[in-house]
């Protein structure tokens, strides 16, 4: 499936004149072969999902929701975290909407946490991707599920809606549906052409930057040095992971990349998730989007809970791969 993006590297640097021998051409090659493969998915999948997008609305997940079980509604508030768009901040509008249709406070949160942190491009991507693969994509796409999952449960059990501020106004759908079935269809595909033109105009910079690091650490960074810091020897190299991963703030495409390089060179595999998902479900945009509808208590108790969870995690895939 993704042979022709390999093949076009391949060509790419031969016509470049560079050896993938060195540490240059290899750093070439890595940026080309990825780049190419990573807009193309983005394009294509968020075409795809847009189309499902148009047709959601907070009242309708409401309705959906009256009278069933509070289990089944964490899993459903994952499936939606993983069919929206890939940035943490991407996600807050729909959030609000749901707080605002009167969704309980737990599933509500599932979604949060499930949005920015499970993307089905990134799962993609490393089901391709060398020095991960299948294993890497179930471990990932599991360990965000459980997370989500338990944290929607403890913001219920919990009773933390207490700590909302205010019940913002809903964000209505973004698709008209008047017309024929052939009218219909024809603003469908516009609008999903149009949001994922508009997405890849807006993400483009962070896919570019992520992947020359990866690139960079791909070629260049010494295995040694990864492996005294982020390496299995370092017992502290899972929380390290995280406090390296919390402040920054990028998408999945642009973190995907780094993660993979990290894997070729020997980082454990739950260090190196625990580096993507920090990175990508904890965001200082992120925070002060939501400090709209949450207080800083619920703020901090949201960053704690993943922490501690990404950490969790990390050690214990570590300890059992």
């Amino acid at each position: 499936m993704f042979q022709i993006f390999t093949s076009l590297a391949d060509w790419a640097v031969l016509k470049m004149g560079l050896d993938t021998s060195t540490h240059f051409g290899q750093a070439v090659h890595f940026f080309i072969e990825d780049i190419t493969k990573i807009f193309a998915l983005i394009y294509v999948l968020i075409f795809v999902i847009s189309l499902f997008r148009a047709q959601l609305s907070a009242e309708k997940v409401r309705d959906y929701l009256s009278g069933k079980n509070r289990w089944y509604g964490y899993f459903l508030a994952v499936f939606l975290g993983v069919v929206t768009p890939f940035c943490s901040c991407s996600s807050i509008p729909l959030f609000i909407g749901f707080i605002a249709a009167g969704i309980p406070f737990g599933i509500t949160m599932a979604f949060l946490v499930a949005s920015p942190l499970i993307s089905e491009v990134a799962t993609i991507m490393l089901l391709g991707m060398k020095g991960a693969g299948p294993l890497v994509a179930l471990v990932y796409v599991l360990a965000g599920v459980v997370i989500a999952v338990v944290g929607g449960w403890l913001a219920d059990r919990l009773h933390l809606e207490k700590w909302l501020t205010y019940k913002p106004v809903l964000v209505t759908a973004p698709c008209s549906c008047g017309g024929s079935i052939k009218q219909r269809a024809k603003e469908l595909l516009i609008y999903a052409h149009e949001f994922a033109w508009g997405m890849l105009k807006s993400i483009w910079l962070y896919v570019v930057l992520g992947l020359l690091v990866g690139a960079a650490i791909h070629g260049y960074v010494p295995v040694e040095w990864l492996a005294r810091y982020l390496g299995p020897q370092n017992p502290w190299a899972v929380p390290l992971a995280s406090v390296i991963g919390a402040p920054l703030y990028a998408n999945h495409v642009g973190v995907v990349p780094v993660i993979q390089a990290l894997l070729l060179k020997g980082v454990p595999i739950g260090t190196a998730l625990v580096i993507l998902m920090s990175i990508t479900a904890i965001s200082l945009p992120e925070m002060m989007m939501l400090r709209k509808v949450l207080s800083w208590k619920m703020i901090g108790a949201f960053l704690g809970y993943l922490i501690i969870a990404f950490i969790a995690v990390g050690y214990l895939l570590n300890a059992v791969l």
